[in-house]
């Protein structure tokens, strides 16, 4: 078998240049070609695994569907203005009214809205029952005006019986005069032949039947019309809202206070309504600072999640906040999953056009800085374009999604390709720094010179990367393979098609008489100082430095152990800087509203996005299981991870409460729900499917959202509803539910808790902690046998391979650290940071170590090799540190808080990693070469000997 060397590889690059160039391009056009293949996903639902509570909530949605259709709820924050500001008063109670009422005659919303109930507001309730109270006072007083006419008419017809010579005409009018019910001719004709059949009755029975035509025979349409009106009202029927603010209108303060009072009153006012209204509201009180307007959008079966939602949802949502803006008193906001998806869905591009031209201009400046020479800086910025061609070009290929996930990659890619740059220019410039080599000898003895650091950093970082495919999240997979793809392509381009366009270059200005030779980054004066820090403490003070790092990684390492993993929604919701404002409007953002929105929801009422379920399947019609249903929504009661309502009852719905409300406005279900308790806890415990047919008939939306009945009339499934707290995580709502389930599961059923917006984050949460823990020991293992494989080959030892490990190890615990006291959470975006920290890390520490290696095997003094060392690749490391840092801190201009965090905490890994490369890995190298490196003749015994705390003015 035939081993090429690294001189040979690196001479077939130089001098068959033009062929290496053609196969770069071609490949380039073959694999860009891709690129047009890729779509965009900016679902998070990909993130989520598969599970039970997972499935259990598909059958929820399927089964329980609210209002007969899948639904999604937009939740319009009203606020009144400033400290004193009402949204209870008269005019902000029509403004909202009048709001409902555009909301309907818009196209764009109403025809995204339910059926039934598509509104539902505090001001609408207030008006409903005010109308409600004054129709059943109007029926109360016309029952009484017929009652009283009825017994008019009956005095009439006994005067007429006892007096065979009354005028039957007189009567009638007597009455007529002395009523307000309105008697026409028709009624005199009934009364009429009523009164002649009673003078002709003869049986007690035909006088009975004379009497009753005469006096409820002749009221007869009056009256049912009355029952009917009757009917109607019980059935709760809700008049229009030109009805609703017209009566809102004409009340008298006195009367809109009172039923205030009555409508949100701590005993008499309804959860449902208390749930729309600020925690902080006093229940009774006719002030409030803010109210929530429900309003009910029908998907029409498509999937609907915080960042995916079909477009009329979308249209329908900014429609609402648009109206919301015109009609409303005081400020509005709406939060819905709209709103949201199209927030998220913007704030890419958004991102892209003001951190797009910042990252371009940075990376600009400093290779201008480091290469001092236009010429390299175009053929630099060239290769990165091939580099990020290739990688999204095999994406494409792949099928492969443009996910969130992705936006980082590209700016991983643009540092990974301006390291690979920095140091092979640098070392080509530094070979030919003493004018005997052209540009061909020069090019391959940096190649040869870096080459087995660029491969060994590239075969650890994508590693590093795909370490990601044993976790169970999808996305995070995919990002470790295009990762990987990205990492290769860059060792392609640099390592081949740089060097070749490099020489190609330089030999046409040569032979031209234009002197190409420029000095290398840090081997000039004014980096040289900064550069020499870790080999001077390396002489100096060798164990205090180590001492120090291993102090501050224990501390780190434990920081790591208590960074939060919450799943927070708000994380992926962009943000409006202040300074956007100031932005040009060809650049500037749009007006984001749902992270304000959802902080004010947080933090002032009930959010209706974050609940936990729970499902209880198997025999529900059992005697016991309401009262075991009822007894689960007690204990959960009790947690504080449930939200409270302002009239301090928990936000918990059951099926018992929903018949609770049902039975409170239905006088023939209360009647069926009282006598299913037989005893007298409030909790039926008997003929419970007869009762679940009676809620059914009653109130069927409402049975619904709570008891699910197949098409046969089986009755099969109950739900329980806990609202979480907005402070709670969703691990202790998880526990906290889980625990209360308990109660329920056994003897005949199951009890099992899922949640969307807790129960699924949750597992969400720890998925990313699996992955991160699992890519994490794998890379470690992988890479730690890679370089130890590596140096065994190349330097002949083993154990420079896990001292070129160490920094890398100190580096995480730092970063891992530093997350905790800048209480930045781990979430898919942020998780990825282990692996850039190992990716990033190892190549720095790899190009040290390497270098030192190299420079040790020239016969050298320790001295000199980490002089060379420190201020040759040192300096390399400098620029590409500064470069690479710079690129992610950009991202902190980024509109999405998640992305913000990783462009910070991925620039400090990139210092952590500078730091321990230049400052502590001199030190740890020193040791190496006096207690482990492998003899190398009479030079290494020589160089093995120099104790490392030596300083002279070499060192210096």
């Amino acid at each position: 078998m035939v081993t090429m060397s690294a001189e040979t590889i690196a001479a077939a690059i130089t001098e068959n240049r033009r062929v290496v160039l053609v196969a770069i391009l071609l490949l380039t056009a073959g694999l860009g070609a891709g690129a047009t293949a890729i779509e965009e996903d900016t679902a998070m639902d990909e993130f989520r695994t598969e599970s039970d509570e997972r499935e259990t909530l598909e059958y929820i949605d399927e089964h329980f569907a609210t209002r007969g259709g899948e639904t999604t709820t937009a939740q319009v924050v009203v606020e009144a203005d400033g400290d004193s500001g009402n949204v209870l008063e008269r005019e902000s109670l029509v403004s909202v009214l009048e709001f409902q009422r555009a909301l309907h005659d818009d196209d764009r919303v109403s025809r995204t809205l339910v059926d039934d109930d598509p509104i539902v507001s505090v001001p609408s309730a207030i008006a409903t029952t005010a109308i409600h109270e004054d129709r059943a006072r109007e029926l109360e007083s016309r029952a009484a005006e017929l009652n009283a006419t009825e017994a008019k008419l009956a005095g009439a017809l006994e005067r007429l019986e006892a007096d065979p010579d009354a005028a039957i005409e007189a009567e009638f009018e007597a009455v007529d005069e002395r009523t307000p019910v309105e008697l026409t001719d028709d009624h005199a004709d009934t009364f009429e032949t009523a009164a002649k059949r009673l003078r002709r009755a003869e049986t007690e029975s035909e006088r009975e039947t004379a009497y009753r035509q005469g006096t409820r025979g002749v009221l007869g349409d009056e009256y049912d019309a009355l029952a009917a009106d009757r009917a109607a009202l019980d059935d709760g029927l809700e008049p229009s809202l030109t009805a609703q603010i017209d009566h809102v209108e004409s009340m008298s303060d006195d009367e809109l206070a009172a039923t205030i009072e009555r409508v949100l009153g701590a005993d008499e006012g309804r959860d449902e309504l208390f749930a729309l209204m600020p925690t902080a509201y006093e229940p009774g009180e006719p002030t409030a600072s803010g109210t929530i307007v429900a309003v009910v959008q029908d998907t029409e079966g498509e999937y609907v999640a915080v960042d995916s939602a079909p477009a009329s949802i979308v249209t329908g949502q900014q429609a609402i906040a648009e109206i919301g803006e015109a009609e409303l008193e005081g400020s509005a906001s709406v939060f819905g999953n709209g709103m949201t998806a199209d927030e998220i869905e913007s704030a890419a591009p958004d991102s892209l056009a003001v951190v797009g031209p910042l990252a371009f201009a940075f990376v600009l400046v400093v290779l201008s800085i480091a290469y001092r020479d236009p010429i390299d800086v175009v053929v630099g910025l060239v290769g990165i374009v091939l580099v990020l061609v290739w990688t999204f070009g095999t994406m494409g290929w792949l099928g492969i999604d443009f996910a969130l996930v992705f936006v980082p990659v590209p700016v991983l890619l643009i540092a990974l390709s301006i390291d690979y740059a920095i140091h092979l220019l640098m070392r080509y410039r530094e070979e030919r720094t003493d004018g005997t080599l052209d540009a061909d000898a020069g090019m391959a003895a940096g190649l040869v010179g870096v080459g087995v650091a660029l491969v060994t950093v590239t075969l650890t970082t994508a590693v590093g990367f795909l370490s990601n495919v044993v976790g169970p999240i999808g996305p995070l997979r995919e990002f470790g393979i295009v990762c990987a793809i990205g990492i290769v392509a860059a060792l392609a381009v640099f390592g081949l098609f740089v060097p070749a366009v490099t020489v190609s270059i330089d030999d046409f200005l040569e032979t031209r008489g234009i002197d190409r030779r420029r000095s290398a980054l840090g081997t000039g004066d004014r980096l040289r100082p900064v550069l020499v820090v870790g080999k001077r403490i390396a002489n100096r003070a060798p164990l205090a430095l180590l001492v120090v790092a291993v102090v501050l990684s224990a501390g780190g390492a434990y920081g790591g152990t208590q960074v939060d993993t919450s799943f927070d929604t708000a994380a992926f919701l962009p943000d409006e800087p202040e300074w956007t404002h100031e932005l040009p409007d060809s650049v500037a953002p749009r007006t984001y509203t749902a992270a304000p929105t959802i902080e004010t929801l947080n933090e002032e009422f009930v959010r209706q996005d974050r609940r936990a379920q729970i499902l209880v399947a198997g025999d529900i019609t059992d005697s016991e299981t309401l009262q075991r249903v009822d007894t689960a929504g007690r204990e959960a009661a009790t947690s504080d991870t449930v939200a409270r309502l302002p009239n301090d009852a928990p936000a918990i719905r059951s099926p018992v409460t929903a018949m609770e409300s049902v039975a409170a406005t239905n006088e023939s279900f209360n009647e069926t729900f009282h006598d299913a308790d037989t005893d007298g806890d409030g909790v039926p415990n008997s003929r419970l499917a007869p009762l679940y047919d009676e809620f059914f008939a009653a109130d069927s939306a409402t049975a619904e959202t709570v008891i699910h009945r197949t098409d046969e009339g089986e009755y099969e499934a109950l739900r329980l509803i806990v609202t979480a707290a907005g402070d709670a995580s969703n691990g202790a709502v998880t526990t906290e539910t889980r625990a209360a389930a308990t109660a329920v599961d056994g003897d005949g059923v199951t009890a099992t808790v899922t949640g969307q917006g807790t129960v699924l984050n949750y597992q969400t949460e720890r998925a990313i902690v699996e992955t991160i823990v699992t890519s994490l020991l794998a890379t470690l293992a992988v890479v730690g046998c890679l370089l130890v494989v590596v140096s065994r080959r190349t330097a002949g030892s083993a154990t420079l391979g896990l001292v070129t490990l160490i920094p890398v190890l100190l580096t995480l615990c730092w970063v891992l650290g530093t997350m905790w006291l800048l209480e930045i959470p781990f979430n898919y975006i942020t998780g990825m940071i282990a692996s850039l920290t190992i990716g990033l890390g190892i190549d720095y520490s790899v190009h040290v170590s390497e270098r030192y290696h190299r420079e040790l095997e020239r016969g050298g003094t320790i001295g000199d090799a980490l002089e060379r060392t420190v201020t040759g690749t040192g300096g390399a490391l400098l620029g590409s540190a500064a470069t690479t840092a710079g690129g992610f801190g950009i991202l902190g201009f980024a509109f999405l808080p998640s992305l913000q965090y990783f462009g910070l905490i991925a620039a400090i890994s990139i210092g952590y990693a500078l730091v321990a490369s230049v400052i502590i890995l001199p030190t740890l190298l020193v040791y190496w070469t006096r207690f482990a490196a492998p003899d190398r003749g009479p030079s290494g015994p020589e160089r093995a000997s120099q104790p490392p705390a030596t300083s002279t003015a070499e060192d210096d």
